[in-house]
């Protein structure tokens, strides 16, 4: 046994040539760009289309049910033609992104920044930002994208690709600049775009003294299950919209714990808390030492 496996190993080295090398780069990149692909566009719906139809066939070719089985044929034949026409937006932008991507060969195995870290430091970007234009009475409305990717929404706006520090989000909503009306969304930790347009919630159970602002935070997470948070204009309240429900918050403190808590992994707070962010070291000592929570809003 262990003789052939040798054996086999000899023949792999003898007979494989930098040509096999490149052969394999190539379909891994190829692989690569079809699970992005799929990951950020609606073709990820039709993926799991596809399985069900396969799953039908097979079934129907196992219990012999040719009506259905001519009719999957029928699909199948009429389906890939369907496909092209209907997802020709997704198909061009997915040979665009592969023009202008930045593949490397440590994405390709697995060397790639933390994203740990990186949400991290998004959290406290946008936290000292909501600080500082607190005290400038001025509002905010940012999304934390999650699994569900808004690229629909983000092409509302305008492209951005920054660092979310404090600087930057302040900027971009300080009440005189172009971007400030709409909405930042932080992708993988990064300033995605800004100047967004949420879609404003349907729902009539929503307090009459909830502004725009809150009223497409709360439609965004209804849509989606993306985090959205808001800084109010008016009274300078922060609140939280996860799911369709809205959180208010009495003070940047709770804000931020509840924050870390919905956007952060909950085994690795406590460590980052004292090693990561100094600010959030701080929110963690107040807590410890008020010993308050956060507070639900009338919805």
């Amino acid at each position: 046994m262990v003789n052939d496996f040798f054996e086999i190993l000899k023949r792999l080295v003898t007979y494989f040539t930098i040509f096999d090398l490149l052969d394999i780069v190539i379909v891994s990149f190829l692989v690569y760009y079809l699970i992005v692909f799929i990951r950020d566009t609606r073709i990820q719906q039709l993926m799991k289309g596809i399985l069900v139809i396969f799953v039908a066939y097979l079934l129907a070719s196992w219990l012999k049910l040719n009506t259905l089985l001519y009719i999957i044929d029928i699909i199948v034949n009429n389906g890939i033609l369907a496909v092209i026409i209907v997802f020709q937006p997704e198909l061009r932008s997915f040979l665009e992104h592969m023009g202008r991507s930045k593949f490397s060969v440590g994405i390709l195995f697995g060397e790639e920044d933390d994203p740990h870290e990186a949400q991290l430091n998004s959290i406290n970007g946008v936290v000292e930002a909501f600080r500082t234009l607190q005290k400038q009475k001025m509002g905010a409305l940012v999304v934390f994208e999650q699994e569900d990717m808004l690229n629909d929404i983000a092409a509302t706006g305008t492209q951005v690709d920054a660092v979310p520090n404090a600087g930057v989000i302040s900027n971009i909503f300080f009440n005189k600049a172009p971007l400030h009306d709409g909405a930042v969304i932080i992708r993988d930790g990064r300033v995605h775009s800004a100047g967004c347009i949420l879609p404003l919630t349907k729902s009539t159970n929503i307090s009459m003294e909830l502004g725009t602002r809150h009223r497409a935070a709360i439609g965004m997470s209804e849509n989606s299950d993306a985090v959205v948070v808001v800084l109010s204009e008016e009274t300078g309240q922060l609140s939280i919209a996860i799911g369709g429900k809205l959180r208010r918050f009495d003070t940047v403190t709770e804000f931020t714990s509840e924050l870390m808590q919905v956007l952060l992994p909950s085994n690795n707070i406590e460590q980052d808390q004292g090693k990561k962010i100094p600010f959030l070291s701080e929110v963690k000592r107040k807590l410890t030492r008020k010993g308050t929570g956060s507070h639900d809003s009338k919805t």
